[in-house]
């Protein structure tokens, strides 16, 4: 069937010199695998692929567009848009991120998107790992009863939403962003599912910009990252 792809555990157990391989087709009928070294609970995914001798990190990197001087000069914005155009590298992007949280370790039980790109990510990875959904967004975005929190900007501040319904105490929550930058918008996502009794697993983006300080903040703030790909200046 076009576009059929099915993964299959190639081994059960990672000896020590030996990985567990989970190999997936892609939309053109290639095989590609991902294996897993050995490790504890959450050790992260190795991807290879052996047509293209690259790691994932590598991989995706090509496919994220530096676009210089927007939205002002001197900003180098890293554009993840065409990581979306093409289905196998979105599929490889969603792989990515699907196989690291199907860990029992790891697994969620809901995923929050924060507002926008977020929202693309995190609705395919909870969809994947058949989990709910719930959307952080800005402020004045949702109809019904909602907490909020605000969080200072270079020049002024931010306010960020969340449904008073949208977890339950004690809910493993997955946090999910296309970019860590300064980490103001996921520290304040962290602060709203975390009133609302939440446990914030994990936060995960596609990229890390570390110079703008944002990932060490929340791991100060006691919140551990998944990143894929890290990129030096801002």
């Amino acid at each position: 069937m076009a576009g059929f792809y099915a993964p299959f555990l190639a081994g059960a157990r990672c000896g020590l010199r030996r990985r567990c391989g989970i190999r997936r087709i892609d939309l053109h009928g290639r095989l590609y695998t991902l294996l897993q070294p050995p490790g504890p609970p959450g050790t992260d995914l190795e991807y290879r692929f052996p047509m293209l001798h690259t790691t994932i990190n590598d991989y995706l990197r090509q496919y994220i567009r530096t676009v210089p001087d927007w939205p002002a000069p001197g900003v180098q914005f890293r554009d993840i848009t065409p990581l979306l155009q093409d289905p196998k590298v979105f599929r490889v992007l969603i792989d990515a991120f699907v196989h690291r949280y199907m860990d029992p370790a790891l697994r969620p039980d809901v995923v929050a998107g924060l507002d926008a790109r977020g929202f693309i990510l995190g609705a395919v990875v909870a969809y994947e790992l058949n989990v709910g959904f719930v959307p952080i967004r800005k402020k004045g975005k949702l109809p019904f009863t909602t907490v909020e929190e605000t969080y200072e900007l270079e020049y002024g501040s931010a306010t960020v939403e969340l449904h008073a319904d949208a977890v339950k105490s004690g809910d493993r929550v997955l946090l999910i962003d296309d970019l860590i930058a300064t980490g103001g918008t996921m520290m304040a996502g962290k602060k709203l599912l975390e009133k609302l009794g939440a446990e914030v697993i994990e936060g995960a983006a596609i990229v890390d910009l570390p110079e703008l300080g944002g990932s060490d903040r929340l791991r100060d703030a006691g919140l551990p990252l998944y990143t894929l790909v890290d990129f030096a200046g801002h």
